[in-house]
């Protein structure tokens, strides 16, 4: 404590410069009302700055669970549409759920081979099986072919094997959609009557035809029609509404009646 005071009294004059230059700083800001909102900004601002950082990085670690929040309420609002339900007629109006939406995540997903699949973090044990649809949240993606208790194996769109049963929006014509095996981005509407014309951007949907997927999910857009010259069925390229190339979330439907149809139409095959 003595060597304190002996240094501050060694330098007793530049300690009592300081000290004037600290009182006149506090006049000048407290006088003037320009110096004082000058001060205050410039502490507010290194302030936000502070915060925005620290904003912007407690976001991005957040991401991950605002994603996995958002893909739940998409799941909801999907069990909300108006083709997740069952309606039947005459004096009463019977709604029953049809379709469920099942989230998940890809775990690993192939674009460049000539048959290409999907794995998600979903299996057996959240209630996925075999041949369930699943779609983007852009448009339709696959079908689930093999599912262990964790996992579930999705044929995609991307392979030489997947036919789609679909429409065409603008007229209900049946058509059907396979893919090119070129382009992960396009594939091929098949079995367009020859009378039908389609523009480019005419939209391509699900049939509702099969028991895997509902009506209405959107496929693609056309980009070009190819007109047969011996009047047969004709085809179109499509550009498909899900980027498979850049896929992270999906949500595999799940026909609640699926078993009552398939066994319906069983009993009849059989007769």
């Amino acid at each position: 404590m003595r060597s304190l005071f002996a240094l501050l009294w060694k330098y007793q004059f530049f300690v009592l410069f300081v000290i004037l230059e600290v009182i006149s700083l506090l006049l000048v800001v407290n006088s003037y009302s320009y110096h004082r909102s000058l001060a205050v900004n410039s502490t507010n601002d290194f302030t936000g700055a502070v915060l925005e950082v620290y904003s912007d990085v407690a976001d991005y670690f957040s991401l991950r669970k605002v994603n996995k929040e958002l893909i739940e309420e998409n799941s909801i609002l999907r069990h909300q549409q108006v083709s997740s339900f069952l309606f039947t007629d005459t004096n009463v109006v019977y709604r029953d759920s049809l379709y469920r939406y099942i989230p998940a995540r890809v775990v690993s997903n192939s674009v460049n081979k000539q048959s290409n699949f999907i794995l998600i973090n979903k299996g057996s044990r959240h209630g996925i099986q075999k041949e369930m649809g699943v779609v983007s949240a852009k448009g339709l993606t696959g079908i689930v072919t093999g599912v262990s208790e964790h996992y579930a194996y999705v044929m995609s769109m991307l392979h030489q094997n997947s036919r789609i049963s679909a429409r065409i929006k603008k007229n209900g014509q049946l058509v059907n959609v396979i893919w090119d095996g070129k382009n992960n981005l396009l594939g091929e509407v098949t079995d367009i009557p020859s009378h039908v014309i389609l523009s480019r951007g005419d939209t391509i949907i699900t049939s509702g035809n099969s028991l895997i997927f509902p009506e209405e999910i959107l496929i693609g857009t056309i980009m070009e029609q190819k007109i047969s010259q011996n009047k047969d069925l004709g085809t179109a390229s499509i550009q498909f509404a899900t980027d498979f190339n850049s896929l992270r979330f999906v949500y595999v439907i799940a026909n609640m009646m699926k078993e009552e149809q398939d066994k319906l139409i069983n009993n009849q095959t059989d007769e």
